[in-house]
């Protein structure tokens, strides 16, 4: 075949393939804008064709798929007037029925944690008081149910103790009228003779949870537990693609039950369902793991937004960032100041 009739060979092929545009741009992912630019190209200079538009196309795309990773992978401090203090907040959660906002606030080394809520009214965060559900000794992690019918925490009130190793799993659930009954320990074997962290349920029917149970693989372990249909609850380990020798402390299933990110002693990581189990966890990027301390993460309803915990050293100590995963959506609500 001559050079002459290769070229119209290709251009034939190319034109061929243009007029079938939507498996082109199906597979070659052309972007909506590119189309038109190839057309143009087209009827100026046939010849040309297919090594224009082919640049022209990934260049585009390339430039686009960048413009959205970076767009889709923004963290941003959340520091609303009324909740950012010189102390230590962190461990967020919202009230889905009543929109009040709960978090936890600790000395600026991150201890004696208490459970506060606050409301926005007028456009203001009001000064923040304590849960309705809290009791004695020290309280943390709390989580709504997205029917926002119960809550989750973990605390002493036990004992009253100070100490760590007295936490528990505790539950609320709230009256007919709205306002919260008085909160259950958890029974054995979800709590134990050591402490437990971070109670998530999950949409299928498991409760993740962090322990320093014996048992485990390492200090602290991410495990689970279900309810059995005899009423006895069957509680596991997630196994070496979760858990380390080291620490991992703090389990958030996504809605969907498909994702997992969870906190270990050196920060954020998460890992997906497979039908063989959690896949081997992977550490999120230097974007949100910055100095290791990042914790008690917090799904955004859509889901399409974290927000979480840093400490970020004097004169302040835990604060609030965002990272928005896919997209920017208006989530933490910023109670009427932009």
């Amino acid at each position: 075949m001559t050079a002459k009739n290769h070229r119209e060979g290709l251009n034939a092929g190319v034109y061929a393939m243009y007029q079938r545009r939507s498996y082109q741009y199906r597979n070659f992912g052309i972007p909506n804008g590119v189309q038109k630019c190839v057309h143009t190209i087209w009827q100026r200079s046939p010849s040309t064709v297919w090594l224009r538009a082919l640049r022209l196309a990934m260049t585009s795309t390339a430039f686009m798929s960048a413009a959205m990773a970076n767009a889709a992978n923004v963290v941003e401090p959340w520091s609303p007037t009324g909740i950012s203090s010189d102390l230590y907040e962190s461990h967020a959660a919202f009230d889905p029925k009543t929109h009040d906002f709960y978090f936890v606030r600790s000395s600026k080394i991150f201890s004696g944690w208490r459970m506060l809520r606050t409301h926005c009214t007028g456009g203001h965060w009001e000064t923040p008081i304590d849960a309705p559900f809290a009791g004695a000794g020290v309280e943390a992690d709390p989580y709504f149910t997205p029917d926002g019918k119960n809550v989750f925490f973990i605390s002493t009130r036990a004992t009253g103790s100070q100490k760590s190793k007295d936490l528990d799993i505790w539950r609320a659930n709230r009256a007919a009228d709205g306002h919260w009954l008085a909160p259950v320990r958890l029974p054995s074997p979800i709590n134990s003779d050591e402490a437990e962290w971070f109670p998530r349920p999950s949409v299928d029917g498991w409760l993740y949870f962090g322990s320093n149970r014996s048992g485990g693989i390492g200090r602290n372990d991410i495990w689970r537990a279900r309810e059995e249909k005899s009423g006895q609850w069957r509680v596991e380990n997630l196994g070496p693609n979760i858990n380390t020798t080291d620490d991992e402390y703090e389990p958030l299933p996504s809605r969907d039950g498909l994702r997992l990110i969870f906190a270990a002693a050196d920060g954020l990581y998460e890992s997906h369902k497979s039908k063989n189990g959690w896949t081997p966890r992977v550490k999120l990027g230097a974007d949100i793991n910055v100095n290791g301390t990042e914790l008690g993460a917090l799904y955004s309803p859509s889901g399409r937004s974290l927000l979480f915990a840093r400490d970020v050293g004097e004169p302040k100590s835990g604060e609030f960032f965002v990272w928005h995963i896919r997209g920017h959506e208006s989530w933490p609500p910023n109670c009427g100041a932009p």
